[in-house]
């Protein structure tokens, strides 16, 4: 790998079918991200054992991220793409930050504390979340961790881990600093809260014809009638259609909406070919990369190799810095 360039690390959990939240919120800067950097992208396994505890469906949950990732544009010959657990030189480094980590640290941590209270089990891996998230970043040395600012708490944390440590043994890691990703627009759900799958709001990406359609005809809108003008500023449906249009296409649109005499069904049918077409592309290569899953396995396993050389060389260094024999690099 070239040490040179800026090494910029992500992950994404495999939670289910992806949706536009999540491709306008993080995988179109990814796609974006590897003509500009060295790039390493991994299928966060580990991390989604808090929540999705049935084999089958996080196998299928990891294809699903793998495809979507590989036919939205990811090229693996530019950035590295593997699974969080086929490296697990990851896990070793996360016990060993476990040593110089703080309770209070970890007590302090607001996704922990919001997950709980939304119901999810506070397991001992939910609590050390952050941890695990740390490893993943300063195994492979990076400099850069693109998030959202949601996720600058974990960001700041891994800092503090790795400074903690770099005191005690000597100056193994980089500290990495937050790529904050700047949302364009907000993605709003069907019913008008930001889209997640924890609200049952989403558009998926790979819908299509029928239960696209559908979809995008349930989202909430006001009882304003057709003939009267309406807002397009206070709107699910504008505020979508705007992710895809380009300015011309917004204006136009805002204008019929001032205008009156146009109603939201008509703009939803506007929002749904503009998905349709964008994604069409995609949505081919997804259905040709299906056929194959010997050929995404392998994408995943030479990427794997890869990430874990970086990881391998990294523990290298750690084990000699706390004391321990340092295992052969392979």
């Amino acid at each position: 790998m070239i040490q040179e360039r800026k090494r910029i690390l992500s992950g994404v959990q495999p939670s289910g079918k992806l949706h536009l939240g999540n491709y306008f919120g993080a995988i179109k800067q990814h796609i974006a991200l590897q003509d500009e950097a060295e790039c390493l992208y991994f299928i966060a396994d580990y991390h989604a054992l808090t929540t999705v505890q049935d084999a089958k469906q996080l196998s299928e949950n990891v294809q699903e991220v793998a495809l979507s990732y590989l036919a939205l544009g990811l090229d693996p010959g530019k950035a590295v793409f593997f699974r969080q657990s086929d490296v697990p030189e990851v896990t070793e480094l996360t016990w060993i930050l476990s040593t110089v980590t703080n309770m209070g640290l970890l007590e302090r941590a607001v996704s922990y504390k919001e997950k709980v209270e939304k119901g999810i089990e506070a397991s001992v891996g939910l609590f050390t979340y952050p941890m695990l998230m740390a490893s993943d970043i300063l195994i492979y040395r990076s400099h850069l961790v693109p998030v959202g600012e949601d996720q600058v708490q974990h960001l700041e944390m891994t800092r503090d881990m790795a400074g903690k440590f770099n005191r005690a043994y000597g100056h193994i890691f980089p500290l990495p600093e937050a790529r904050l990703v700047k949302h364009g627009a907000k993605v709003p759900g069907i019913d008008g809260q930001k889209m997640s799958k924890s609200y049952g709001n989403t558009i998926e990406i790979f819908a299509d014809g029928k239960p696209l359609r559908k979809t995008v005809m349930s989202i909430v809108t006001d009882s304003t009638p057709v003939e009267a003008p309406k807002d397009p500023e206070r709107c699910n449906v504008f505020a979508l259609y705007s992710l895809f249009a380009n300015e011309q296409e917004k204006a136009e649109l805002a204008g019929r909406y001032r205008a009156g005499g146009m109603g939201y069904g008509a703009a939803k049918e506007m929002l749904f070919e503009k998905i349709q077409a964008y994604f069409a592309p995609a949505r081919q290569r997804r259905a040709q990369l299906a056929q194959d899953s010997s050929h995404v396995e392998e994408i995943l396993r030479k990427g794997a190799q890869r990430a874990r050389a970086e990881a391998q060389k990294t523990m290298a260094l750690v084990r000699e810095a706390v004391g321990m024999k340092a295992k052969s690099v392979v």
